[in-house]
């Protein structure tokens, strides 16, 4: 084609060979489309796992007062925000690293640890990042599979098949626990386990996005193990239980070697001063925290249990959000149907398609008026 009218096949054409093949992150429906289009009616964002209840109001009242100096860089180092989560996980302040989000940092970490050559490894319906952001990197990526449909977790991660997957040529493991779009997540004794069989040259992220939403007594968060494996990376986020998703703040703790070597290629001013200012505010007021928590964990409970009663298959979920099996696998487009009818009544879930669960869809646990419409709109839907 004349590049005096490139189309993107052309550009493509010059991206290196990881790109060519990549395609973009989907974040599911255009919801800013539907805003506009449900403008001065209730629409009921169930898609995207987002906290209803909001921010503290201590990180509102932060925001604020950044505005006058908006015309400043931010702090380059984060250094308030490291030195309160290092206090926080009992970590020293070069164990941290800050990124746009914690979506920013897998995508990193693929970037400067893997490669043409390389391989990563993740599980059968892991977050849809992991995939991107080894083959951005020019890795190979190898997918284990998941643990079967059995009635205690179904979908989970299967740590005894990543620990198999993983060969001389492995730079990276990526696992989330809870892991989305599941909801499914393992406990400390088999992670314990687990990291006893990786090799020290092998990289495991553990992403914790969902972690403060967890109750499950087996669980622990792998910080526990970052002392004694200093090849394990944690990542969290303020997006989901500290309900700053429009800020755009995650973090990673690992060894401080690690963390400098990250140093490297972090943008500079990567997370902007609202974004520091109010993640150091919601990370200083435990009491929202577990008021939001606790908030979570009844209407994940009441949800799971009315949807049950519809005949749906609830997975089980330590998260924000339950995965729900509409129909059979190979019925998909009943499960369109279902989610266009519900659009149409002004309730978005997420569709599941893209992680090769079309019959599913996956709905973030709304508070008690957005769950009443959803099933009430369901119920008119299924009928």
């Amino acid at each position: 084609m004349s590049s005096t009218h490139p189309d993107e096949s052309f550009f493509s054409s010059l991206a290196q060979p990881g790109i060519q093949r990549l395609r973009a992150y989907d974040p599911g429906h255009d919801l800013v489309a539907f805003r506009r289009r449900f403008e001065g009616r209730f629409l009921v964002e169930l898609g995207s796992n987002e906290n209803p209840y909001g921010p503290s109001a201590k990180a509102k009242e932060a925001v604020l007062g950044t505005i006058h100096d908006s015309f400043r860089y931010p702090d380059p180092l984060g250094g308030d925000l490291k030195r309160a989560l290092a206090a926080k996980h009992g970590v020293e302040a070069a164990s941290i690293l800050l990124g746009n989000g914690s979506h920013e940092l897998l995508m990193q970490f693929a970037q400067v640890f893997a490669g043409p050559g390389a391989d990563v490894v993740a599980s059968k319906y892991g977050f849809a990042v992991y995939a991107i952001a080894a083959q951005a990197a020019g890795a190979t990526l190898h997918v284990a599979p998941c643990n079967a449909d059995d009635h205690a977790m179904p979908r989970g991660h299967d740590l005894d098949a990543i620990a198999v997957t993983i060969t001389p040529t492995t730079r990276l493991v990526y696992i989330a626990n809870p892991n989305n779009p599941t909801g499914t997540w393992f406990g400390a004794d088999a992670f314990a386990a687990f990291m006893a069989k990786v090799p020290a040259d092998v990289l495991v992220v553990v992403d914790e996005a969902y972690a403060e939403f967890v109750d499950a007594p087996e669980w622990a968060s792998a910080l526990s193990l970052i002392q004694t494996h200093p090849n394990l990376v944690v990542t969290r986020t303020f997006s989901k239980a500290y309900a700053l998703a429009g800020l755009r703040v995650g973090y990673a703790i690992a060894h401080p070697g690690l963390i400098a070597v990250m140093e490297r290629v972090r943008e500079s001013f990567n997370v902007n001063s609202a974004g520091l200012a109010a993640a150091e505010a919601a990370l200083g007021d435990d009491e929202h925290l577990r008021w939001v928590v606790a908030r979570n964990a009844e209407q994940r409970a009441s949800l799971a249990e009315a949807l049950r009663a519809r005949g749906l298959m609830v997975f089980p979920s330590q998260t924000s959000f339950l995965l729900v099996k509409f129909a059979e696998p190979g019925d998909e487009a009943r499960v369109a149907r279902i989610d266009a009818a519900l659009i149409d009544a002004g309730v978005v879930l997420r569709p599941m398609g893209g992680y090769g669960l079309g019959h599913c869809l996956r709905i973030t646990v709304g508070n008690a008026d957005e769950n009443r419409r959803l099933l009430a709109e369901l119920d008119k839907v299924l009928a």
